[in-house]
């Protein structure tokens, strides 16, 4: 059965230790049309861990489950379970360069075995209706020219892949840490838009480096999505533009100070379940980034956010410190 590709016309990037649950209910307060990603999370700590690794808010929708691994049978498997929780689509990391991704062999060295994505993918593909997509890098150590990404695409296309999300950096896989892989391989867009022109009929996104929805627009002149990273989080109001400037949506009325007050009642009703002050407010230290009392904000709350009696007060009172009106050009 063919299944229905999910638009990703823009997304926020699936990042470790960034985007779990309260930051993407504290995203979507901004955009209701982006997509957002969970962190990666391995078909391991699915099957054996202890914890809940697929919980999400019904809020988050559009969402999509990123996995880690090169097993077929058990990505098939936590597929599975990722569809009967309702997300609403799946993505195999095969960009991730870290040393401890490539001992479980799945992440950015699977480039070099693109048949087994590929068989990765039917898997995934046969057990669930649900869309299946790859992230991948341009190249990895010294396999960096376009017909290693070309032919690469081409196999895991040809296994059913339809869908592919590209960071337009290699990957070494030895002697740079994932934060380095982020910054040092220098950005070559021009290469992803060759592989849009070079397979039409694949939906490509591109990630890495792109700082303004002015790039976002740019890209999306000859490419099917952007994805967002690092900056999506560090400035993360910026996300309240997205709506209106990329996707014809009537221009947002909420500032920072709504953003705020409509994440109090979130934060009371997880810390009743147990969440800690913190492990939410530190994805909003960047909110006003910009704004008069920015500094001040962020202080606060990193200061004393961490101490196990904090609570939504201290959120309040540090949102006293911003000046609720200023004059953006003067």
């Amino acid at each position: 059965m063919k299944k229905t590709l999910l638009p990703q016309r823009f997304s926020v990037a699936p990042m470790l230790d960034w985007t779990d649950k309260h930051c993407r209910y504290f995203h979507r307060l901004m955009t209701k049309h982006s997509v957002l990603y969970t962190e990666m999370v391995t078909t391991g700590a699915i099957i054996h861990g202890k914890g809940d690794y697929l919980a999400f808010n019904m809020e988050e929708h559009p969402l999509v489950l990123q996995l880690g691994g090169s097993n077929p049978a058990e990505l098939a498997q936590c597929a599975k379970l990722a569809e009967q929780r309702g997300y609403d689509a799946i993505n195999i990391n095969v960009g991730c360069p870290s040393d401890r991704v490539q001992n479980g062999m799945f992440g950015a060295c699977l480039m070099a075995n693109p048949v087994l994505v590929g068989d990765c993918v039917k898997a995934m593909q046969d057990a669930v209706a649900i869309p299946i997509s790859v992230k991948t890098r341009i190249g990895i150590d010294e396999s960096d020219e376009y017909q290693f990404l070309q032919d690469f695409v081409e196999i895991v296309s040809a296994a059913g892949c339809e869908q592919f999300v590209v960071h337009a950096r290699k990957a070494w896989l030895k002697g740079l840490s994932p934060k380095e892989n982020r910054e040092i391989p220098p950005l070559n867009y021009s290469r992803v838009q060759q592989l849009k022109q070079d397979f039409p009929m694949l939906d490509i996104s591109i990630n890495g480096g792109i700082k303004t929805l002015q790039q976002a627009a740019e890209q999306l002149t000859v490419l099917d999505g952007v994805m967002m990273g690092r900056e999506a989080y560090t400035n993360p109001f910026i996300l309240s533009q997205v709506d209106a400037q990329l996707y014809g949506a009537a221009e947002s009325t909420l500032s920072e100070h709504d953003v705020v007050r409509l994440m109090l009642p979130y934060i009371e009703q997880q810390m009743q379940q147990g969440a800690r002050f913190w492990h939410i407010v530190r994805h909003m230290l960047g909110l006003f980034q910009g704004r008069p009392g920015a500094r001040l904000w962020r202080r606060l709350l990193s200061e004393q956010g961490h101490h196990a009696d904090a609570t939504p007060a201290l959120l309040v009172q540090a949102l006293g410190l911003v000046p609720e009106s200023f004059n953006e050009h003067g």
